[in-house]
């Protein structure tokens, strides 16, 4: 039976876990032309990864340097690592406080829509939010999770990119839990200018468990997969 294989990595520096995410995503690559060169079509497994990284700052593809409010010799100088990486996406910042998730995910063995895979990963955060009583929302033309995203004080809660190739991915979400907000100063956030960051801590009041956000997480994303995966 062909299941969604959950992780946590822990805390571990951005290099680690991209190099640990390769090897899986070359694993299910190799694994799929093997499969299609035998004529076989069944789906592999995929694996959500929970991690939490110290301080780093990634630019994505279509990324620009304006959007670095710091140059990457002063991100030395605070202790910030910087990483130019093959995901879609802007720049984004990752830290302690923060769940990562990356999705090395067969996608073709759910449906093959890359477009239809950012919006339910939005959904299952959407999902995410409500048990906190937080209402996530979408923004026109941007991917990733909003709260209040039609008015004036609209704020990110959680940036969204990942890489595909053959249909299977890498890469995925960061949602900011107990985030330090104050290093978003460093970059223009998934290079909009005009629009605030913001985290559960944040809006709550109080510090959340990062434990029992993954294993929220965790229940969401095993029912997506379940509800999506094909059956022949």
């Amino acid at each position: 039976m062909t299941r969604l294989i959950v992780e946590d990595w822990g805390l571990i520096p951005y290099q680690a876990a991209w190099e640990r995410q390769d090897v899986y995503f070359n694993r299910l690559l190799t694994q799929k032309i093997e499969k299609r060169k035998a004529g076989l079509s069944l789906p592999l497994p995929s694996y959500l990864v929970f991690c939490e990284h110290p301080h780093v700052i990634t630019m994505g593809k279509s990324g620009a340097d304006s959007h670095l409010v710091r140059s990457e010799a002063e991100l030395k100088t605070l202790n910030i690592d910087f990483y130019r990486i093959n995901r879609g996406g802007d720049v984004t910042y990752h830290g302690p406080g923060q769940v990562v998730g990356y999705l090395i995910f067969d996608i073709e063995s759910l449906y093959q829509d890359l477009h239809r895979f950012l919006r339910d990963i939005e959904d299952c955060i959407m999902q995410l939010l409500q048990s906190y009583h937080l209402v996530g929302e979408r923004l026109a033309g941007y991917t990733g999770v909003w709260l209040d995203a039609q008015k004036q004080n609209a704020r990110k809660i959680c940036a969204i990119g990942i890489r595909a190739s053959q249909w299977i991915s890498m890469h995925g979400f960061a949602l900011n839990v107990n985030t330090d907000l104050s290093f978003f100063g460093t970059i223009v956030p998934c290079g909009i200018k005009d629009k605030a960051v913001t985290s559960l801590a944040a809006e709550l009041g109080q510090r959340i468990d990062e434990q029992e956000v993954k294993g929220e997480l965790s229940h969401i994303f095993q029912d997506f997969y379940a509800a999506n995966l094909k059956t022949s």
